[in-house]
C-alpha cells in the first residue's frame, strides 16, 4: 500500500520509477555500444569531415578555429567548455528527466520519447555519414582542447571503448541540449530561468565547437534532428508539447 509521502513524491510508485530508470539506462547502454560500432570507416569519415570544412570555408563561415582560439585564451572558458562537453549529455539530461518525472510528470513521457527518438535518428546519421570531428584536422587550425587541457579525453577508459570517434554529424550534444532547453523552459515560472534554459543549446553548441568536437553545421543538423523528431512523434500535439516556452 502506497503511503501519503510516497504518493506525494512518486507520481506512480516505486515500481514505475524503477522501470523508467531501467528503460533509460538499458537504452543508453545499448545505444553506446551501437554507436561505437556503427561505422568506423576512417577514410570515409575523414572525407566527410573535409567536405564539411570545405562547405563552411566556401561561404566564409569556418568559424571554429576562431572560437577555439577565444576559448583557449581563458582558463575559465577551457574549464567551463570542457565540463559542459562531458556533462551536458549525461548529467544534465539525466537530472532534467528526473526533475520532469517528479515535478511535471504529465510531461515526462513526451520528454523521454523525444530524447530517445532523436538519439535513434542521430545514430542513423552516424551510420550514413561517419564524420571526423574538427579536432582531427590540425592542418585547418583546429586543436584537441580536451587532449591538451583536460584530464579526461576521448582516449580515456570506457570512453574510448564506447564512443565512436567519427560521430560528429549530427551533434547529439546540441540536439539533446535543444530538447532539454525547450522542455525545461516550458515548465519554468521565472523569466530568468526560462531565458537561461533557452540559452542552454547555444552555450552547448559554443562548448562543443570550442573543444574541437563539432562543426557549427553539426549543431545545426542536431537542431534539425530534434525538430524533425518532434514533428514525427507529436504532429498535432506539438503546440501543447511546447506549451509554456513563449
Amino acid at each position: 500500500m502506497t503511503s501519503y509521502a510516497e504518493a506525494r513524491w512518486l507520481p506512480r510508485g516505486w515500481a514505475h520509477l524503477a522501470i523508467q530508470v531501467a528503460v533509460w539506462f538499458g537504452f543508453y547502454g545499448a545505444y553506446q555500444v551501437a554507436r561505437g560500432a556503427a561505422d568506423r570507416d576512417m577514410p570515409q569519415a575523414f572525407w566527410n569531415g573535409t567536405l564539411v570544412i570545405e562547405a563552411e570555408n566556401r561561404i566564409n563561415a569556418l568559424i571554429e578555429p576562431a572560437v577555439q582560439g577565444f576559448v583557449q585564451s581563458s582558463e575559465m572558458l577551457i574549464l567551463a567548455t570542457s565540463y559542459t562537453y562531458w556533462l551536458s549529455q549525461f548529467a544534465v539530461v539525466g537530472l532534467s528527466l528526473l526533475w520532469i518525472y517528479f515535478r511535471h510528470h504529465d510531461r515526462f513521457a513526451d520528454f523521454r520519447n523525444w530524447l530517445i527518438g532523436a538519439n535513434l535518428l542521430g545514430l542513423v546519421g552516424y551510420v550514413l555519414m561517419p564524420t571526423a570531428p574538427p579536432r582531427m584536422f590540425p592542418e585547418w587550425g583546429f586543436t584537441d582542447t580536451l587532449a591538451e587541457y583536460a584530464s579526461v579525453n576521448h582516449d580515456s577508459g570506457l570512453i574510448a571503448f564506447a564512443a565512436n570517434p567519427y560521430a560528429a554529424m549530427p551533434s547529439l550534444h546540441a540536439m539533446d541540449a535543444l530538447i532539454v532547453g525547450i522542455v525545461m523552459a516550458s515548465v519554468c515560472r521565472s523569466r530568468l530561468a526560462r531565458a537561461l534554459w533557452l540559452a542552454w543549446p547555444l552555450w552547448v553548441s559554443f562548448a562543443v565547437m570550442g573543444t574541437g568536437n563539432h562543426y557549427w553545421l553539426d549543431c545545426v543538423a542536431g537542431f534539425g534532428v530534434a525538430f524533425l523528431t518532434a514533428l514525427l512523434l507529436f504532429r498535432r500535439r506539438l503546440p501543447r508539447v511546447l506549451a509554456g516556452v513563449a
